[in-house]
């Protein structure tokens, strides 16, 4: 039980799109086509803000990898000298170490000297 369906043909389907473009240009008339010309300078106004906040995301992407790059310098570097001066330190407590010990073996000496 399949019904036919019948479609309508390419004339039927001209005629409609020429019926309703008549009842839109009846309804609106000539403000259709200064509605359609607003819409297509927002359409442009909206992309264009639309590639000048792309090119502003650029610029500031740029600027923060710059800064991520300085401050990771300037962190390495300054790294590098807390490295240097806590060598600098262990360096001299050893230092303070082995004079520490020397002068315990020399008042060891001393010690025996006196008791001889």
């Amino acid at each position: 039980m399949s019904k036919d369906v019948k479609q309508p043909s390419i004339e039927n389907q001209i005629d409609s799109v020429s019926k309703i473009e008549t009842i839109k240009n009846l309804i609106f008339g000539d403000n259709i086509q200064q509605y359609d010309s607003e819409f297509e300078a927002l359409k442009k106004d909206i992309l264009t803000k639309r590639e000048e906040l792309k090119a502003l995301l650029e610029e500031t992407t740029r600027e923060i990898n710059i800064l991520v790059d300085n401050l990771s310098t300037d962190l390495n570097i300054r790294i590098t000298e807390l490295e240097n001066n806590f060598s600098d330190k262990i360096e001299g407590l050893e230092s303070e170490k082995v004079n520490k010990k020397t002068l315990g073996n020399l008042l060891v000496k001393i010690g025996n000297q006196i008791s001889e």
